[in-house]
């Protein structure tokens, strides 16, 4: 996948209306010696330079702007000698051309006038407003809901690192979300990285210079999704790493939050760098960081996750994924953390089973399930309002969530509260919703209109009667605008024209409109000194009075002084929410989990599902297992999904499922199924199976399907070894790892030969429970020589010369693979389908007439589990002449004649030895 460029961050820096310009700027006008200035500070951004009511972009980030948004390129004026290219977006629909943008690639620096016109004018007349960069918008770090995808988790990943040995490192990683204030820290070694990376699946990457520019992480870099952001070496000190944290929390030590590696640490560091670089200095609400133990959840590597199409498919999309088809939440923050918990299933035994309690509990009750989804799906996103918050950049409506959250939460807490006995998780949560404040929703209630605007600036969202002098100045609004209409009526009359109109627009402000003729007359005579001309139109003119004047002030008075009380209002409301920040942020995760243990249950009622057994055994016994993808698929067109059973239990070492059958027999949806089967069930689900009994995975490994990295110079087999090498080196006796198809992309016997010795190799060294589809038929004999090694089939039935797909698993091996049947279900030419039909006939009746076929303990293959042939003796030494001749020369002892001598000597026997 093309990237965007690497460029280090510049920082971001307001830039003066009347400091001297830089000197690319000389020669330019004000205006434009300002913004060519703001974008020095900012080079690796696009610069949305606010004029009026418009951001406006100049030069390259015009032209770059205009092709990425599809906008007009136009021009304003010249600079040194060129016309200058310029396009805009207006203010109200920034957001949709920022997320464009963003999805692009793209940083963007959003420039602010910082000042009123006004007093720019003040200051003289080639005088320019203030301006200041207010914020740097990245991938990593939005937080408008426009922008953002409500039930996926915005994710900036920062990484650090530690030396632990002269060749090895550990990698530090911290995970923050600032729109929800999510704050992760764990560390992995090196090997495990490119598989946190992709756990995490975050949207832009911050590290070191060092980390970047590293050769042994170059390809990571180029295969990674997200943007990625090298921050200078300089900034990231350990020291100020930790001092960061602290000023971020107000805390004097870090011992309250955690054992903290230093690769952590520096990761922490540089996340918050980046947060107040991007942020100009505005802190986000943040959760204390909490540290992800070692080992915590099951390792899945970013091929398996790739192939096992857990929170995307492999064209990048939701839909078919099986997050999309376990997905019944009924909140954005419900979906993102059943994303999470998906991403990472545990390895902890008693929170699997604390969440499979809360599950059952709510499956067994129906009518406690469906009045707890029905008020989930009211509760507003409290997350993320309160980010927005937090950061200055929330909305009455934010409040409005807030408000409508916490009053959810308090009803839900109700709800519960009069039920015995709950399960531990179920507790836990109820005691956490009873904590949202009653009389801060009160308040707010209160406060709040019914129909409340976006943005604060537009105004008129506080309820009338909360605050007696908003009152008191919106009714002289209201009145300043009667005697506006009664002006028009004395003024008409005075005219004679019943045209006139009292207007007004953010130019002129109020104005007086009549014809053309009229405003003749307004011209002349005593009309002369009640009307004084402003403008004039095509077939119109426009005036003022003082009457209209004095009338104007009082009104924009009013105006300004409600927006300016509403605006006191709301900041005091954001205070009240803010000062509760802990208290609704752990409201808001308790919101989460109970939506997701309540989508657990109703998808386990709806398609019946089982409750695993997980213990901490080498059991992995599957009976009706399904693929719950493919049966989601299927149920949509009405066709039934054949269920399959599969044991790979062993006593102390997991036993290998051979498996051989058809193309399209289902080999590859059966070894999915129960990979899928595993990772639900240990993020706390129930599972699509009669009955399931698992010991948990510390490790899953899948190689499915057939894909090349052209862009890597990888070929399609090459791609598979690479993944294959991976598994045998990592696999334990607690791994679960599915196989298919291993040696296809190469000669058959080559083929042949790396598939029996990655079995061997499972099976004597990886000692793991593993499915193997195959179509190396030579592979089943295997089953006599490997004692935890079973065979089963796909089978098929054939009807008039036309096969029938079971999909059902059976002990057994195939007969042959049915290739030629599936090619004419392709669509082959039938005169290819028939030439290949006599050319394999051919080839078995050669392969049967070959004489002196060799047993199958014959095979070469097998020298690895026979036991070694006894040393032959070693063969006498043969004679050297020369060599005992040169032993006698001592050249320290000889003349230069002799030791010529001696060199003729050694050349004539060469030569006789010739």
């Amino acid at each position: 996948m093309a990237q965007p460029a690497v460029r280090p961050i510049a920082r971001a820096r307001p830039a003066p209306a009347d400091e001297a310009v830089s000197a690319p700027a000389v020669g330019a006008t004000p205006m434009m010696a300002q913004y060519i200035e703001i974008k020095a500070a900012n080079t690796d951004c696009l610069l949305f330079y606010r004029m009026g009511d418009f951001y406006e972009l100049f030069f390259e980030d015009a032209e770059i702007a205009s092709r990425a948004l599809g906008i007009v390129l136009t021009k304003r004026g010249k600079h040194a000698g060129a016309d200058i290219p310029m396009c805009g977006v207006p203010i109200d629909r920034a957001d949709d051309y920022l997320s464009r943008l963003i999805a692009l690639g793209h940083r963007v620096a959003v420039c602010e006038q910082t000042e009123d016109p006004a007093e720019a004018k003040r200051r003289g007349p080639k005088s320019v407003v203030r301006r200041e960069v207010v914020r740097l918008v990245t991938p990593g770090t939005i937080t408008e809901d426009r922008l953002l995808e409500p039930g996926r988790a915005n994710l900036l990943l920062a990484i650090g690192r530690r030396k632990v040995s002269d060749a090895a490192f550990a990698y530090g990683l911290a995970a923050l979300d600032i729109s929800t204030g999510r704050f992760s820290l764990s560390e992995v070694p090196g090997a495990e990285l490119p598989g946190a990376i992709a756990r995490h699946e975050p949207r832009e990457i911050v590290l070191s210079e060092a980390i970047h520019a590293d050769p042994a992480l170059a390809r990571l870099w180029q295969d990674v999704a997200a943007p990625v952001t090298p921050l200078a070496q300089a900034e990231l000190e350990p020291a100020s790493a930790e001092r960061r944290i602290k000023a971020q929390f107000g805390v004097s030590t870090l011992e309250g939050f955690g054992d903290f590696s230093r690769a952590e640490i520096a990761a922490a560091g540089a996340a918050l760098l980046y947060v107040e670089r991007t942020q100009i200095g505005a802190r986000p609400p943040l959760n204390p960081p909490f540290r992800e133990a070692s080992g915590a959840t099951l390792s899945i590597d970013a091929a398996t996750r790739a192939n096992l199409e857990l929170t995307r498919t492999l064209s990048g999309e939701r839909i078919g994924s099986l997050l999309d088809a376990i997905d019944r939440t009924v909140s954005a923050s419900g979906a993102r953390l059943l994303a999470e918990h998906l991403a990472g299933p545990m390895m902890n035994l008693r929170a699997i089973t604390r969440r499979q309690e809360a599950v059952a509990f709510l499956a067994e009750d129906h009518a406690l399930r469906r009045r707890l989804r029905d008020a989930l799906g009211r509760a507003p996103d409290l997350a993320r309002a309160l980010s927005r918050l937090g950061l200055g950049r929330g909305g009455p409506r934010d409040l409005a969530a807030i408000r409508d959250g916490l009053d959810a939460a308090g009803r839900i807490a109700a709800e519960v509260s009069g039920i015995g006995t709950l399960p531990e998780g179920l507790a836990r949560l109820a005691g956490q919703l009873s904590g949202a404040d009653a009389e801060l929703v009160a308040t707010l209630r209160a406060a709040l209109a019914d129909d409340l605007p976006l943005n604060r600036r537009d105004g008129n969202f506080v309820r009338a009667g909360y605050h007696p002098e908003i009152d008191e100045a919106r009714l002289l609004g209201q009145d300043s605008r009667k005697v506006i209409a009664a002006l028009q009526a004395r003024y008409a009359e005075e005219t004679g024209c019943r045209t006139l109109r009292i207007k007004h627009n953010n130019v002129l402000g109020y104005y007086i409109e009549v014809p053309q003729a009229v405003g003749e007359a307004c011209l002349k005579g005593l009309m002369r000194e009640t009307f004084v001309h402003r403008q004039t139109m095509v077939d119109a003119m426009r005036f003022t009075s003082v009457e209209l004047g004095e009338l104007e002030t009082r009104i924009s008075g009013a105006s300004d002084r409600t927006l300016a009380l509403e605006s006191a209002v709301f900041e005091d409301l954001a205070a009240r929410v803010l000062a509760q920040t802990a208290t609704v942020a752990q409201v808001g995760e308790a919101l989460a989990g109970l939506d997701v243990a309540a989508s657990h249950a109703e998808l386990a009622v709806e398609l019946s599902w089982t409750r695993p057994h997980v213990d901490d055994g080498l059991a992995f016994v599957v009976e009706g297992g399904r693929h719950p993808v493919v049966e989601a698929a299927l149920r949509r067109s009405g066709e039934p999904f054949i269920a399959n059973d599969c044991d790979l239990s062993g006593e102390g070492r997991g036993r290998i499922r051979l498996i051989t059958g058809p193309n399209m027999g289902g080999k590859s949806t059966f070894l999915r199924q129960n990979a899928l089967i595993a990772v639900l069930a240990q993020m706390g689900a129930f599972v699509p199976a009669a009955r399931a009994h698992l010991g948990l995975v510390d490790r899953l490994f899948s190689r499915v399907g057939a894909a090349d990295d052209l862009a890597r110079g990888q070929s399609t087999f090459m791609v598979e070894m690479v993944e294959t090498a991976a598994i045998l080196n990592q696999a334990s006796r607690r791994s679960l790892v599915i196989l298919d198809e291993i040696g296809r992309g190469t000669a058959t016997f080559d083929g042949l030969s790396i598939a029996w010795a990655c079995l061997e190799h499972l099976h004597e060294v990886n000692a793991c429970r593993a499915l193997f589809a195959t179509h190396f038929h030579e592979l089943t004999a295997l089953s006599q020589r490997l004692a935890r090694l079973d065979n089963a089939t796909l089978k098929v039935a054939e009807h008039r010369g036309e096969v029938v797909f079971l999909h059902e698993v059976v002990p057994g091996v195939a007969e042959r693979s049915y290739g030629l049947q599936v090619a004419r279900l392709a669509g082959l030419p039938a005169g290819v389908i028939a030439r290949a039909g006599a050319i394999l006939k051919g080839l078995e009746k050669a392969e049967r007439d070959r004489p002196g076929r060799p047993r199958i303990d014959d095979l070469p293959l097998f020298a690895s589990l026979s036991p070694p042939p006894p040393p032959e003796p070693p063969a006498p030494p043969a004679e050297d002449g020369l060599g005992e001749m040169l032993d006698g020369l001592d050249p320290d002892a000889m003349t230069p004649r002799e030791a010529l001598e001696a060199l003729y000597r050694l050349k004539r026997e060469r030569a006789a030895k010739a």
